[in-house]
């Protein structure tokens, strides 16, 4: 059973800077999305991060309050949590695919997002997942979302240059003598 296999886990990031975190969560499982948010905040806490949590009715509109947020708030990183459980019909296909593809591609976007929707075959699969003395997915989609944030400061300074000029150095506009030589 996955609960008895071990994983390496990368340490937790330090921050010197505030850290704004939203966790967007479906609260369809609410037992489920409870634990989930709890794992999700005492991760984000421990490293000092500034936590908010909105609700949104279900999976799919997880992407959609994300999108939303990155656009029009003040937050360095999200964190998406929820549970979709297998039914009898392809809306689990449907809901698992599309929410996972929109975060990924708001992630190639430069977004930063922990992906903490669980996609599962039974109420029981979700439930140790969702237990943060168990597997702790809330805790571990945060901590993504976290060293996804400490990544891009590390280089948010960092240029390659732009062009064919090298980086650091001048170059001479073509034109004539008087004005600006140099840009």
């Amino acid at each position: 059973m996955a609960e008895s296999e071990t994983h390496y886990t990368l340490p937790a990031p330090s921050f010197d800077k505030p850290v704004r975190m939203l966790i967007v969560v479906a609260p369809y499982y609410k037992e489920i999305a409870d634990n989930l948010v709890r794992g999700a905040r005492e991760m984000a806490e421990s490293c000092g991060a500034v936590v908010d949590v909105i609700e949104v009715p279900g999976a799919l509109e997880i992407p959609t309050a994300i999108k939303l947020a990155a656009r029009m708030a003040d937050y360095d990183c999200f964190t998406a949590l929820g549970c979709v459980i297998r039914g009898e019909t392809t809306h689990y296909e449907t809901v698992c695919n599309d929410s996972s593809r929109a975060i990924q591609l708001m992630g190639l976007e430069g977004i930063l997002i922990g992906n903490g929707i669980l996609t599962v075959e039974n109420y029981e699969q979700a439930d140790v997942r969702a237990d943060t003395a168990r597997s702790n997915k809330g805790g571990g989609a945060a901590a993504a979302a976290l060293h996804l944030l400490a990544l891009s400061r590390k280089w948010a300074n960092r240029t390659k240059g732009i062009g064919f000029r090298p980086q650091g150095e001048s170059f001479r506009i073509a034109g004539e003598a008087e004005g600006n030589q140099t840009a």
